[in-house]
């Protein structure tokens, strides 16, 4: 597996389509109870600064202050009432934006994972936001931690090369949909969305 680091905030790209781009490859890390569960991310999207589909167009508010937290941190909301999803800042303290993690290859603790998400097939344990955080047991108590620490939730750094990045439209959504804001590892198996997205 390789030794995992946590990512420095340093480190991080000051700017959310860049710093959507910059953690594909890097490790998604959760410490539980019965032990530790990781995967590389391999599919983000970038909500950018003024992006009408994006959670801090309106402004601040108590559901999303999180996301106007200095870069490196988590904004977990839940979608339609069922999914938690985990973003993660990007602009200054202040400024919201984040980066939606879409989906990570699993890698260590593969068992904890299908036990929570109650199958088996690797390919599809966290192959989506609501699946990942699913598998990973990210809920909004996670909310507004600091990933840029080893906790119960962080960002690390290991040996692994990173392979070709793609780029394509975001996923469902209908507010500025043509914009080049998902990225995504060419080739991985664990990458959703449609076959002609993931080209």
């Amino acid at each position: 597996m390789g030794t995992c680091r946590p990512l420095t905030r340093l480190e991080l790209p000051i700017d959310t389509a860049s710093l959507a781009r910059y953690l594909i490859g890097k490790r998604l890390v959760r410490e539980l109870p019965e032990g530790t569960a990781s995967g590389r991310i391999v599919e983000t999207e970038a909500y950018v600064i003024g992006d009408a589909a994006g959670h801090a167009y309106r402004g601040m508010t108590e559901r999303n202050h999180s996301l106007f937290l200095e870069p490196g941190h988590a904004y977990v909301y839940v979608a339609y009432g069922i999914s938690s999803m985990l973003n993660v800042t990007s602009e200054l303290s202040g400024i919201g934006a984040g980066v939606l993690i879409r989906a990570i290859e699993p890698l260590e603790g593969i068992p904890i994972m299908q036990l929570n998400r109650g199958i088996e097939r690797l390919r599809d344990l966290a192959r989506g936001p609501g699946r990942l955080t699913a598998a990973l047991r990210v809920d909004h108590r996670l909310d507004g931690l600091d990933l840029c620490q080893q906790g119960p939730l962080w960002l690390g750094q290991d040996d692994q090369e990173v392979g070709d990045i793609g780029q394509s439209v975001r996923i469902g959504i209908t507010k500025d949909a043509d914009r080049l804001l998902r990225c995504y590892l060419r080739g991985s198996p664990f990458v959703s969305g449609r076959r002609s997205l993931n080209a």
